[in-house]
């Protein structure tokens, strides 16, 4: 029996680990511990009570045994818990925060959208935009989400490295020498083309794909109109072809130019899927809606939608937002804290290269948080803003590497060790990941995916 403990505890605490999350962590932790050594409680106090001869006073004696188990358990994990070093600060320097409820509501949000048979497929890729594709993958799967796309092989190995159950699809291309990659962490790969098709099958072991077709964007896929080369993907045997599937490249705006391109794309697509139907071929899954498509063309859906940046609760850009025809909340929060507060006297300069020379006296705050962190260079000079106990502060000087300043003459009660929100809110205010895209003239995808890997991501 003793010879099985080992192996029952591995499987136990795995199960246990699932579940030691949220509020009164301590306590979890101090049932799981306890839960994983009560068993070697009851070999010691029965090999004690052999040595000292007291087997029928604490062993045959139910009760005392039990309490004997009971108490020395107890002690011995507060003891472990106790040397245990302890847990890192996650909100020391700046950090992301992750609204689970926000996330939960996204994805009810679009599934209440989805056609019947329609999944979706969340692209986690370039760490789930920003937010940590792990936490976020997980709490998906804990909703019961069983398929995830990601751009590429190491991205996929990271979520299987991270417990992320069901199907994984790797858009993007995989070095041949990566290959094994694909088998070692159960991953799906895209077929790119008819060569690399070939280049997949000459590896000589099974690889479970997805066939991707070009229907007008010219890049990864075979063109729609090549029939036989689409076909002859089939009959590569080390393919096990899963799925099908393309991309819409101008579904963002129903322009009349676009919705005719779009609808194009969707007409090429199915008639690649009745061709491969009509030679008695599987296509498996098929899909070709991402974000914009689900919300601009929803009748067009396949077996997946391929949702990323819907689900962080942001669209590319805020006018996108305002036409959104579904309630969709922002999961993330970026902050920082507040190092130090000092004067600046009128005439003196703060930062690189003079970038700010004080009209009057002020005061300003330094926030650790910079560009390595994923904050925008452009929003230097005043152009940005941060918001510090719900009033804002703006930017001064340029952004340094690891740091920025903010004048906060108008927040008089600023101190060290004060939170700075540079995405979400604080108090009545806020500043969207939509505010940083348009400051700097790009979109929120580009904004969140550069978000650096320094920031402690947090679900709360």
């Amino acid at each position: 029996m003793y010879f099985f403990f080992p192996f029952l505890m591995i499987f136990l605490f795995s199960l246990l680990l699932e579940a030691n999350q949220g509020e009164r962590r301590g306590l979890r932790q101090l049932t799981t511990v306890v839960y994983l050594i009560h068993p070697w409680c009851l070999v010691l106090v029965r090999r004690a009570a052999k040595i000292v001869g007291l087997t029928g006073l604490l062993v045959e004696n139910t009760v005392v045994l039990f309490i004997l188990i009971l108490v020395s358990s107890f002690l011995l994990s507060q003891m472990i818990l106790l040397i245990q070093p302890p847990r890192p600060v996650q909100t020391g320097r700046a950090w992301i925060e992750l609204d689970r409820a926000a996330l939960r509501h996204n994805v009810q949000q679009l599934q209440s959208i989805l056609p019947e048979g329609c999944a979706l497929m969340p692209a986690v890729k370039a760490n789930a935009y920003g937010h940590g594709a792990v936490l976020i993958a997980k709490e998906l799967n804990r909703l019961g989400i069983t398929a995830f796309c990601v751009a590429t092989v190491t991205e996929g190995a990271e979520l299987r490295r991270g417990g992320i159950k069901g199907e994984i699809l790797v858009l993007g291309y995989t070095h041949p020498e990566q290959f094994y990659m694909l088998r070692r962490y159960r991953l799906t790969q895209t077929v790119v083309d008819l060569s690399y098709a070939r280049l997949l099958n000459t590896y000589g072991k099974k690889i479970k794909v997805h066939l991707k077709i070009d229907t007008g964007m010219h890049r990864l896929g075979i063109p729609a109109d090549r029939k036989e080369e689409i076909a002859r993907v089939f009959s590569y045997r080390n393919l096990v072809i899963a799925g099908i599937f393309t991309h819409l490249c101008a579904a963002d705006v129903r322009t009349a130019e676009q919705e005719k391109f779009t609808l194009g794309q969707a007409a090429a697509f199915d008639r690649v899927i009745c061709d491969l139907n009509k030679r008695g071929l599987n296509c498996g899954k098929i899909h070709l809606l991402s974000s914009y498509g689900l919300l601009q063309y929803p009748e067009l859906a396949g077996d997946y939608a391929r949702i990323g940046i819907a689900l962080c609760g942001v669209l590319s850009q805020g006018a996108d937002m305002e036409n959104c025809r579904i309630d969709l909340r922002p999961v993330l929060s970026v902050k920082a804290r507040v190092a130090l507060v000092k004067d600046l006297y009128a005439g003196e300069t703060a930062g690189y290269g003079l970038g700010y020379i004080a009209e009057s006296n002020r005061k300003i705050a330094v926030l650790s948080i910079g560009y390595a962190d994923g904050i925008p260079r452009d929003l230097s000079c005043g152009k940005g803003r941060v918001l510090i106990a719900g009033s804002e502060a703006p930017i001064i000087g340029l952004i340094c590497m690891d740091q920025l300043l903010v004048d906060v003459t108008d927040i008089p009660d600023a101190a060290a060790g004060d939170t700075a929100v540079l995405i979400g809110t604080s108090g009545s205010r806020q500043i969207t990941a939509c505010d940083l895209a348009e400051q700097t003239g790009t979109i929120t995808n580009e904004i969140l995916s550069r978000l650096g890997n320094r920031l402690n991501r947090i679900i709360i």
